[in-house]
């Protein structure tokens, strides 16, 4: 198939590279390089990069909404356009030029978690289970009818960065199997029930609230994991936590109750990996090396 990728962040790289040995990728459309680092130099999106490393042509329109962005994209005469996180709305003269249609691979079992951070947002709220669709795009936010879907369970200890590495390459491998059956596939419209927002992840949820029940904090540090990182003040510093799991144990909240168990609301966590300002992230015996905590964090 001649196919239009469209994607922005990590998560998408596996997706087109997969497309990319299996189909003719016509061109690769992402957001645009942002100031990133030190320097603050302009620097490309992941997609763009692994594209131009194998060789695709790529775009970076900051609009897909003008008459000249909407005839270069229906020039390209593609049978089907892969979305996968790229972070334009796509209008409905773009959702109609391939003959297929657009295709959109999304984190979640539609239509819990339609939104920017579904991956986030199922560890956070103690999902069980989450998984990939692969659905049909219309005009409103993951919306469309659903074409495929693979659900998994999440682990008692997965954090983000682990279930979003799990998802990108469950994606990747669904996809393929929706674009091999094409067309005829049938859309599932999504139920009315169960639709919940995975709104953006706003840093302000990070810092850790000690006074909370235990199976809340440590969903909301692997939730965080490992952006933005749920954090906490240690001696005057911010330490970063960023992998954990229920303890036993009981005391004040906050209270250190020996190593990296903490002690919470009711119930305790202890700290599997912790990353204080500009070090890397260490398991608790090399974190506490040479690295006293008070009695009580806040």
């Amino acid at each position: 198939m001649k196919i239009v990728f469209m994607g922005t962040p990590e998560f998408s790289v596996p997706v087109l590279e997969a497309l990319a040995r299996a189909h003719e990728v016509v061109c690769v459309y992402s957001q645009p390089p942002r100031p990133a680092g030190r320097g603050k130099k302009d620097r490309p999106s992941p997609v763009q990069a692994r594209a131009e490393d194998l060789g695709l042509p790529v775009r970076h329109p900051v609009s897909l909404r003008t008459p000249e962005a909407q005839a270069e994209f229906a020039a390209l005469g593609a049978d089907v356009a892969v979305v996968v996180a790229y972070g334009l709305i796509l209008p409905q003269v773009v959702l109609d030029a391939p003959r297929l249609g657009c295709l959109n691979i999304h984190a979640s079992l539609l239509p819990r978690w339609r939104g920017a951070a579904p991956i986030h947002r199922a560890i956070m709220a103690g999902d069980a289970e989450t998984g990939v669709c692969i659905m049909q795009m219309e005009a409103g936010l993951d919306t469309g009818p659903v074409l495929m879907r693979e659900a998994t369970a999440i682990g008692a200890t997965e954090t983000t960065g682990q279930l979003h590495d799990r998802l990108s390459e469950m994606g990747a491998r669904l996809i393929g199997q929706a674009l091999a059956a094409l067309p005829g596939l049938t859309p599932v419209p999504q139920p009315a029930e169960g639709v919940t927002y995975a709104q953006k992840i706003d840093k302000a949820e990070a810092r850790i609230d000690w006074t909370r029940p235990a199976v809340e904090v440590d969903r909301q540090i692997r939730g965080l994991s490992p952006f933005p990182g749920a954090w906490c003040e240690i001696a005057g510093e911010r330490v970063k936590l960023l992998q954990s799991e229920l303890a036993t144990g009981q005391g004040a909240p906050g209270q250190v109750l020996s190593g990296l168990t903490i002690a919470c609301g009711t119930g305790a966590v202890a700290i599997t990996l912790a990353q204080r300002e500009g070090k890397r992230a260490m398991a608790p015996d090399d974190f506490l090396r040479g690295f006293a905590l008070p009695d009580r964090l806040t």
